[in-house]
Order: C-alpha cells, then sequence, then structure tokens
C-alpha cells in the first residue's frame, strides 16, 4: 500500500490512458521495471487532467521479497519528482485501494488575481476578486448532509445513484509560505460524482459575487437539475487531500444524519 503526492499538471488524470502520461501509468510501468514482472497499481479513485493530490493511495499485488516499507525509497529514486511517495507499508488483509475507502477528503484553493506568484499558475485557481466569505459559508454549510448531487453531476457521470453523504463542506482562509491569503474550500465524503466537486466551487463563487441569497442557493442543490449549476470550476485548484480507511473517522455523521 502506498500513500503519494503527486503535481496533476504534469498528467492527464491518474487512471492510465493509452499514450498520454498518467500518474497511474506511470507508477505500473516503474514498477513493472523493478519488480521484473507487470505490475498494476490500484488507486483508490481517480482525478483528472491537471488535478493534483496531496495524500492518494493505492496498492499493488507482488510475491517480491522486497520488504513494504523500502518501496518509498526505492520508488522516489525512480519516479519522475512529480510524484512522491509519502509511505508505503503492507497492506492488511482484504484491503483494496478503492473498495475499502470510508472518505475522500478535497481540497480547493483560490487566489486573488493580484496575489497571484509565478509559481501558482495551474496550482491555485485565479479569480479577479475574491467572493463573500460569509455567503460562500453560508452556501457550503447547506451542503453538509445526505443529498441527490444531481445538480452538480457532470452529464458524463455514470452513477445510477445521484445521492452522496457529505461529512464536510466548509471554507476558510490559509496563507502560503510567503503570507499570501489563499481562499480554501474543503469538503469530505463516502465518495463524490464526476466534477461534483469542482461544479460546488464554481456555482458557490459565482453565486456570491452576484451576491446571491442562502435560500436560491438551497434553491438550486434541491433541484436536482444540471440546469441550476453555475460554471464548473477549473481543475487546477483542485486536491486530493485525505483518503481515510477508518470506519470510526465520521461515526459522528451516521448517529447524526443517518436514514
Amino acid at each position: 500500500m502506498l500513500r503519494l503526492s503527486y503535481d496533476g499538471s504534469f498528467f492527464h488524470g491518474w487512471q492510465a490512458q493509452g499514450n498520454a502520461p498518467s500518474v497511474q501509468g506511470t507508477l505500473s510501468q516503474v514498477l513493472t521495471e523493478i519488480l521484473k514482472k507487470e505490475t498494476v497499481v490500484y488507486g483508490s479513485g481517480r482525478t483528472d487532467a491537471g488535478v493534483h493530490a496531496l495524500s492518494q493511495v493505492c496498492h499493488f499485488d507482488t510475491s517480491s521479497s522486497i520488504a513494504a516499507e523500502k518501496y518509498r525509497v526505492i520508488l522516489n529514486t525512480k519516479l519522475p519528482k512529480s510524484i512522491r511517495v509519502l509511505s508505503s507499508q503492507e497492506a492488511p488483509e482484504g484491503f483494496h485501494a478503492r473498495f475499502s475507502t470510508m472518505s475522500r477528503e478535497y481540497w480547493y484553493l483560490i487566489k486573488a488575481a493580484e496575489d497571484m506568484l509565478p509559481w501558482d499558475d495551474g496550482r491555485i485557481a485565479m479569480f479577479k476578486e475574491l467572493p463573500p466569505f460569509d455567503l460562500l459559508q453560508s452556501y457550503a454549510s447547506l451542503i453538509v448532509g445526505t443529498h441527490d448531487f444531481t445538480t452538480f453531476a457532470s452529464a458524463r457521470d455514470q452513477s445510477l445513484s445521484k445521492v452522496r453523504d457529505i461529512y464536510l463542506s466548509q471554507w476558510d482562509i490559509i496563507y502560503d509560505v510567503f503570507g499570501t491569503q489563499i481562499l480554501r474550500y474543503r469538503t469530505a465524503g463516502n465518495a463524490f460524482l464526476y466534477h461534483q466537486v469542482r461544479s460546488m466551487v464554481g456555482t458557490m463563487v459565482y453565486a456570491s459575487l452576484s451576491g446571491e441569497a442562502c435560500e436560491a442557493f438551497r434553491t438550486r442543490l434541491e433541484s436536482r437539475s444540471r440546469e441550476m449549476a453555475l460554471r464548473t470550476a477549473s481543475p487546477a485548484g483542485l486536491y486530493l487531500a485525505d483518503v481515510s480507511y477508518d470506519p470510526e473517522k465520521y461515526q459522528w455523521f451516521e448517529e447524526q444524519y443517518g436514514r
């Protein structure tokens, strides 16, 4: 089991796809070279082209005698610097990086145009101005709970059900190492629809810039109509921040919102 971080600017997403560079494809290729046997890596979930990961989890099967903790060092000497293995360990019996996942957390980072630094391009989303924080927070609070998120699902989403449990939805202000302000959206849930986070972010930002009342945003959410969503935010500011396999982490949600 590997926990890794990557800069999505260099890849066409997580999933291996033909000749386009992908994180999964790069990892599988390097592991195949190390183990002298074709090796497939299975991730906790896909990230789109341009989307980054602070903490993605994946696993692969091998009969090699290499100790699990050694893979971190070995892989980091062979992988491009756009992918870093944070830890490597033996996976529990029956573990699957995707199907054993209990929750995923995403961050979305935004800066005002005047605060953008040269190396922020492709890694932080830029808006002409930052939207009203209180309005953003009021919208975000409506997202927590169990909802049908059809409004924020891409037309390409193939999920049979658009109902998802959202454990966390909040905005805050953080700062980069140079002291520049970053507007951050954090959300965590049992699973997400295709483009759901980016659609929620884009709708919240553009609704708040127009001064839309909180109840109007509630109407958008409850409409279950894709036509009620506003623009989808770019992939540049989106990060897979954490993947958890702890069934107790959001137990409070089941107690409060359980059906």
